[in-house]
């Protein structure tokens, strides 16, 4: 069964981030595919020492264990396809993404490429400005990691809780990539199949 982990890096579970992200889930749970959502927020996501456990053990986690980055990295791992969402904090991810994009980066690359050929997506909600330095962050991670990203990265536009409900373009974005991302995890599963 094909499965997507969808982590949002928002320190608002219910905010901007969340609401564009679940009109990705919404295309790819009607094609079948299943979904679980994993909120950042409130998680503390320390960044990478670089101390280089990871390469030395050889067990796919990262040697702290004091926060939720491993569990998200089982989850990636298990996971066809990965979403990650993070509004602009200060023109790029918020500090919670920035963590879990670092430590299970290395982990991954570490452990024989462990996101390798997975699909991709990256959304971003941005007030202003920084939503392309961003993107380029979550982007550049799923590149390095060998991953498949299908078309366009969502980006919507708000503030408060619920303004990016207004973004016509930006929810338009979130459904085609939702359909993008379905059809790809679809043909790839067919490929594995045949």
């Amino acid at each position: 069964m094909t499965k997507v982990i969808a982590i949002n890096g928002s320190p608002r579970r219910d905010g901007n981030t969340s609401i564009l992200m679940r009109h990705i889930i919404e295309e790819l749970e009607k094609e079948g595919i299943t979904t679980e959502e994993v909120n950042l927020g409130g998680c503390v996501a320390r960044g990478c020492t670089a101390c280089m456990k990871c390469r030395e053990n050889q067990d796919g986690h990262c040697v702290f264990d004091d926060d939720t980055v491993n569990t998200c990295i089982d989850k990636m791992v298990e996971a066809d396809g990965i979403i990650l969402g993070s509004p602009v904090y200060f023109l790029d991810v918020t500090a919670e993404m920035k963590g879990l994009i670092d430590r299970a980066g290395f982990v991954a690359m570490a452990n024989r490429d462990l996101f390798q050929r997975k699909v991709g997506v990256a959304v971003t909600v941005m007030r202003r400005a920084g939503a392309t330095a961003a993107l380029n962050t979550m982007i550049n991670f799923m590149v390095f990691s060998g991953m498949i990203i299908p078309g366009k990265p969502v980006i919507g536009l708000g503030r408060e809780i619920g303004a990016v409900n207004r973004d016509e373009e930006g929810i338009g974005r979130a459904h085609d990539t939702g359909k993008n991302m379905a059809w790809l995890l679809k043909a790839l599963e067919a490929s594995r199949e045949s």
